[in-house]
């Protein structure tokens, strides 16, 4: 009992110290945005392209982390992808322009694509799925850490310090990371593993990559306008190629059939649609409090954190809230919470008193937070442990993708806000009707919550047992002599 117990704690929290620098990371890049701007003599949106080269590279190579870990075994593949990681940071740290920056990101989100996901697949081969939100929660809680203590670090490093330190702090995290998986990780493998689609890993590395940066790189930044357009067109003629050659393919890199499972559809499409607006408020938020507001980027910091605590108290309560309500209901109606507090977000202004702004983000954390930790349950809820691997990088890549459209969306509503007031510059005033068009974006997500089941992912949420516990001590109240 006692090692068992050890285990699903141990190996989640090991994860965790990856997932900690990976999160620390970017809650650290997006507060200091403004500044590195300034320094590299760039337009602050289009730094928006920092954020997507990441989350692109990351979907790039998300769909081989499964197989190379089945390959080579997970702890092998979890190393490695630390010290690309590493690397990465070096050169970000290193860069002296844009496209140097956005290279660097690149080489970033190459290991990220690897440290993250395989750790995960090593949880989920490893814990009873009655025991998996516990564990997901386990996995998440230290990692919360990185985004409560980032916005303010990267505030405050940007305010007194050169913003390249930013990237040096993730050398001595990634040491840790990689001796406790030498010490404590098993190098977890497949004996039957089948041949790697490269066909399919081309076609998804050229379309996926092609498509968001057509996205990303809207509004001339880095290319023109109409090769913006033709890497569009690109892309989504070779993923309608990819969906052709995955019909067909024995073992395709992202298995497209893993979509007939009621719950992974879910989880994955209205997960997507739910996290393209989220996804736009690391962009916005700091922009629109130091170039907006006028804080500088240490306040800024002191001030977004709020949400990572946010998530990060919510962390304790999810096995319990989906216990009670199941994966339905929690959806349902948490999605119209988390939606209303991040159009409330929006609606802040340079007047707003900051204990305000502090208590909308901190409840706003909360909620999405839930809305993300049940999305990532049920997603998994009814997929065999033969195919969570596939489930595992196909899932992950959404996840990247609707990141990099949100970050996308939210720069191009930006832009296009500018464009009709006739500004020069970002203003307050701009970010408003950002923030309404991403909330309108997550909330179409609440039609694929809607048609789950009622007992949608009992056997992970425990609401179904639950609910007969009740009938039954209910039944005992009315028998007679009782």
């Amino acid at each position: 009992m006692g090692p068992a117990v050890s285990r699903n704690v141990l190996v989640p929290l090991i994860v965790a110290c990856a997932l900690f620098m990976e999160n620390m990371d970017s809650t650290v890049l997006a507060t200091s945005l403004p500044v590195i701007a300034r320094d590299l003599a760039v337009d602050p949106i289009a730094l928006k392209l920092a954020l997507t080269s990441y989350l692109v590279s990351l979907a790039v190579f998300i769909p081989v982390s499964g197989w190379m870990a089945d390959r080579f075994g997970a702890r092998t593949i979890f190393r490695a992808a630390i010290l690309i990681f590493m690397a990465g940071s070096l050169l970000c740290a290193l860069a002296n322009s844009l496209a140097w920056f956005v290279f660097a990101r690149f080489v970033q989100g190459m290991g990220g694509a690897m440290m993250v996901p395989v750790g995960r697949l090593v949880i989920l081969r490893t814990v009873p799925k009655a025991e998996m939100v516990q564990a997901l929660a386990y996995l998440t809680i230290p990692a919360m850490i990185g985004p409560v203590v980032g916005p303010p670090l990267g505030g405050f490093i940007s305010t007194f310090f050169d913003w390249r330190w930013i990237f040096f702090i993730n050398i001595p995290i990634g040491l840790v990371g990689i001796v406790l998986a030498s010490v404590f990780i098993e190098n977890v493998r497949e004996e039957d593993v089948p041949p790697l689609d490269l066909a399919g890993f081309a076609m998804t590395a050229i379309g996926l990559s092609a498509l968001m940066m057509g996205f990303a790189t809207g509004g001339r930044h880095l290319v023109s306008e109409e090769v913006s357009v033709l890497l569009v067109a690109a892309g989504a003629v070779m993923l309608f190629f990819y969906w052709r050659h995955a019909r067909r393919a024995a073992h395709p890199v992202l298995d497209l059939a893993l979509l007939r499972i009621a719950t992974f559809r879910a989880g994955v499409v209205g997960g997507s649609l739910f996290r393209i607006g989220v996804g736009a408020v690391p962009f916005l938020l700091p922009l629109m409090l130091q170039l907006g507001f006028g804080l500088n980027a240490l306040q800024s910091g002191l001030l977004t954190f709020a949400a990572a605590a946010g998530a990060m108290f919510m962390k304790t309560l999810a096995a319990r809230i989906l216990r009670m309500f199941g994966f339905r209901r929690t959806l349902v109606v948490n999605c119209v919470i988390a939606c209303a507090f991040l159009a409330a977000t929006g609606l802040f202004t340079p007047e707003t008193p900051h204990v305000v702004i502090i208590t909308v983000l901190l409840i706003g954390g909360f909620f999405r937070s839930l809305q993300f930790t049940s999305i990532n349950a049920v997603g998994y809820a009814d997929v065999t442990s033969r195919d969570m691997s596939l489930a595992t990088s196909f899932a992950s890549v959404s996840q990247q993708i609707s990141l990099s459209m949100g970050v996308a969306i939210g720069a191009l509503a930006l832009e296009a806000t500018g464009y009709v007031r006739g500004t020069d510059g970002l203003t307050a005033g701009d970010f408003a009707p950002a923030f309404l068009i991403v909330t309108l974006v997550s909330l179409t997500s609440l039609a694929y919550w809607l048609r789950l089941a009622p007992d949608a992912g009992a056997e992970v949420s425990g609401h179904a047992r639950t609910s007969r516990q009740i009938t039954a001590e209910a039944v005992q109240d009315n028998m007679p002599g009782r």
